[in-house]
């Protein structure tokens, strides 16, 4: 094979998306099929620099196929920011499947990325290097319509599922600059929400989701990835280049609830977990965690 990658315009192409490489960057085309999964469609295509990718691995697949997977580097991409380990592995981004017959061609471009990475790319990086996704966004939430222009984020809230608190605060808009960060909490699991993080730390806000009026509250259908994700990034891109970056570790932060809200939750959890749409893993887990709040 004599061509390399500072031959722009390579192509390699796979299950749901192709990857063109170019000089400084891969850009990442996906399809629009109806089997590709939805936050693919939604995103289009992603253009990655170089200097975005901290390591590059090649895997042997399910049904033999291969794994292509340029690991990003931490900080450099506010989608897998927001997204804190919670995306499922087929709706990685960052994975590209392609057949066992093309395992060749893949180590090839494998190696010529590793061979383009320089150390320090596998540390976090100071600023996003691949771009958010393009407002204006928005999507339905369980007790709310939420909207991003670049500038602010609104939350409208639905009379069907909005609780009275939220309906006593009203609707709400916050501008980029009060923010300092988002907490996206997959609509896969239980209590998904979108939160908005005062810049000031002394702007209490409650402990539940369906209680405060930064939040919206996901549900079976509603605040699906391929929307509330994307929108989660384009804030929290819009946050960082208004200021220092919020400091978080990326998990939830402990807060103390009432005990008597602590118990309807997890009578809840019980009915739930009774009509099957949450495992027995699962309630053990969330059951503990609620326990571990009073």
């Amino acid at each position: 094979m004599t061509h390399t990658m500072a031959r722009m315009g390579d192509v390699l192409a796979g299950f749901h998306a192709a990857w063109e490489f170019e000089s400084d960057s891969v850009l990442i085309r996906f399809e629009r099929g109806i089997r590709t999964p939805k936050l693919f469609q939604a995103l289009g295509e992603r253009r990655i620099p170089i200097e975005a990718i901290a390591a590059v691995t090649l895997t042997p697949g399910r049904r033999g196929t291969v794994v292509l997977r340029a690991e990003p580097r931490p900080g450099a991409d506010p989608l897998m920011e927001a997204a804190a380990g919670q995306l499922k592995e087929a709706c990685d981004p960052y994975r590209l499947v392609l057949p066992g017959d093309r395992e060749t061609l893949a180590e090839y471009y494998a190696d010529e990325l590793r061979a383009r990475l320089v150390p320090d790319d596998a540390a976090v990086a100071e600023r996003y290097l691949v771009n958010a996704p393009e407002t204006p966004l928005q999507f339905k939430a369980y007790d709310g319509k939420a909207s991003f222009d670049g500038k602010s984020v609104s939350f409208r809230w639905f009379w069907t599922g909005a609780s009275s608190a939220k309906w006593k605060a009203g609707d709400q808009s916050f501008a980029v600059s009060e923010l300092s960060g988002v907490e996206w909490r997959s609509p896969e699991v239980f209590e998904g929400h979108l939160r908005l993080l005062h810049r000031e730390t002394s702007v209490a806000q409650p402990a539940q989701a369906d209680q405060d009026p930064a939040a919206v509250v996901f549900g079976l259908g509603y605040g699906p990835v391929h929307e509330s994700l994307p929108f989660a990034a384009s804030v929290l891109a819009a946050v960082r280049a208004a200021g220092p970056p919020a400091k978080s570790d990326g998990a939830p932060s402990a807060r103390h609830r009432d005990p008597a809200d602590i118990a309807d939750r997890i009578r809840h959890l019980g009915e739930l977990h009774q009509a099957g749409l949450v495992t027995d893993e699962e309630f053990t887990s969330k059951k503990a965690e609620l326990l571990a709040e009073l």
